[in-house]
């Protein structure tokens, strides 16, 4: 555990913290964040996204049924449970939920999952397996899903706001799909799934500007909060709650009644406890929605994880023993 928190961790605090203070300090402001992020959303995330995806194959996805439908299941159903728990909040627009979703509603596996479930695991292919489906269902999935639902929230908003006609519900869908995070993800589920044998040679063309993803993300998010007033209210902490308390739990729960394979529950509710998706937070920026509250939970989240991740398998231990 100690070297999940000082290798995986402890970095994202040390570059969100240089981000901070140099917003702080004036090197950079809030738009810069923005231009930021509009590097990470447009480029680095879904090169990042396309490679982690496309290295899986058929067989993988084929390997374990249950592990792919209970994570496909309970994910996307603890992603809409977020989204309408906060769309119930007065002061939340459906834009505002949408972001919330794809806050707390998604683990940010494309971040994390390696450098968390490998030092705990090992470097087996059945750590590879799982973090590939939890990859494949939140980013190829839930991003479209996310950004359909915010898209269309904006729409609605400006309608009513100029008096117009209640926008296509088809409209906001397809604007979510043009977006390269949500139709790069998609494409490479594409070709997994028709066989494609990805070259080892075509990796390098990617990976180099997917290595920046993580790092420009999380100094950009260190801007933003320097930007914005930092809030630590009830939905902050209902964001972290349901992320770290509420998904895991429900992972846990679904896993053993379908009984599945002791050491894929483990990794399953690992990965499902992991703390919110950066990518979140990046649309959020991105959109000039919810980036305050959501930011704010992003960081809470991830400082609560350290006390969560070694809880998570001590409960799941026992409950393994109990009842399997």
């Amino acid at each position: 555990m100690l070297h999940i928190i000082l290798y995986a961790i402890v970095p994202i605090f040390v570059v969100m913290a240089l981000g901070y203070f140099s917003g702080k300090a004036g090197a950079f402001s809030g738009d810069n964040a923005r231009t930021l992020n509009k590097v990470v959303l447009n480029y680095a995330l879904p090169a990042a996204l396309f490679i982690s995806i496309i290295k899986a194959n058929r067989q993988m996805l084929a390997v374990d049924v249950k592990l792919t439908i209970v994570s496909f299941v309970v994910l996307i159903a603890c992603f809409f449970l977020v989204y309408f728990v906060f769309r119930m909040y007065k002061s939340n627009t459906k834009a505002d939920a949408a972001v919330s979703a794809l806050i707390s509603g998604s683990p940010t596996i494309g971040f994390l999952g390696f450098a968390v479930l490998q030092p705990i695991f090992g470097t087996s292919a059945a750590v590879g397996l799982v973090i590939a489906i939890v990859a494949i269902e939140v980013n190829a999935i839930g991003i479209p899903i996310g950004l359909s639902l915010l898209n269309a929230g904006n729409a609605e908003a400006a309608a009513a706001q100029n008096g117009g006609k209640k926008p296509n519900p088809w409209v906001p869908v397809i604007n979510a799909l043009k977006q390269p995070v949500a139709w790069a993800p998609i494409l490479a589920v594409i070709l997994v799934l028709c066989g494609l044998k990805w070259p080892s040679y075509l990796d390098p063309s990617f990976t180099l500007i997917s290595g920046a993803n993580a790092s420009i993300a999380c100094f950009a998010a260190g801007i933003t909060l320097s930007s914005v007033k930092v809030t630590f209210n009830g939905q902050v902490f209902m964001g972290t709650f349901l992320k770290l308390v509420i998904m895991p739990l429900a992972v846990l729960v679904v896993a053993l009644l379908v009984h599945m394979q002791p050491e894929n529950i483990k990794m399953l509710v690992v990965a499902s406890a992991l703390p919110p998706a950066f990518s979140g937070v990046i649309i959020a920026s991105r959109y000039n929605t919810y980036v305050a509250t959501g930011t704010s939970s992003l960081a809470v989240s991830t400082l609560i994880f350290m006390a969560a991740c070694p809880f998570w398998i001590w409960l799941t231990d026992w409950a393994i023993k109990t009842f399997a």
